[in-house]
């Protein structure tokens, strides 16, 4: 009799702990403007995983090889490694707010947040950035900071 008791007990825990976490809201949020849906769910994973602190699985939305434009600091993405190296040096987390798309480039518009990690994102927390993005069989070919924010003065944290 204990063994079914312990049995029963044990399914009711897995139950009601498949139950929790809710869902991921990479994958539930709608967002405003004309982007693509299949862009936008690569764009939003990517600033969730990093709003999330886990620039391992930011990175992995990202080509190999792939670049990113940050004002002024053009970085060759060649390696996993690098790019885990370019999502940790953006020190805010950010929420997609809206998304656009003009040719090949999406425009996504950012609402910056504090976020695990190296790094604060400071007087950049609410305020407002833009990053243009080629997304290419699923994964980011190009990211490029463009428009409005600065993320509070850091050249490295408008956008994330």
């Amino acid at each position: 009799m204990p063994w079914r008791i312990f049995t029963t007990a044990l399914v009711l825990a897995l139950i009601g702990l498949s139950a929790c976490g809710g869902s991921d809201s990479a994958s539930t949020t709608t967002v405003s403007g004309d982007a693509s849906p299949a862009d936008v769910a690569v764009i939003n994973g990517w600033v969730t995983a990093l709003r999330q602190g886990n620039v391992d699985r930011a990175a992995g939305y990202f080509a190999i090889p792939s670049v990113a434009e940050n004002g002024p600091i053009l970085v060759h993405i060649r390696t996993t490694q690098e790019a885990v190296r370019f999502n940790e040096s953006l020190p805010c987390g950010a929420r997609l707010i809206h998304a656009d798309s003009t040719g090949e480039f999406t425009t996504a518009t950012f609402r910056l947040t504090e976020r695990p990690g190296p790094g604060s994102c400071g007087p950049g927390t609410g305020s407002v950035a833009k990053t243009s993005f080629v997304i290419r069989d699923g994964k980011i070919a190009q990211w490029r900071r463009v428009g409005a924010g600065s993320g509070g003065g850091h050249v490295q944290s408008s956008t994330a």
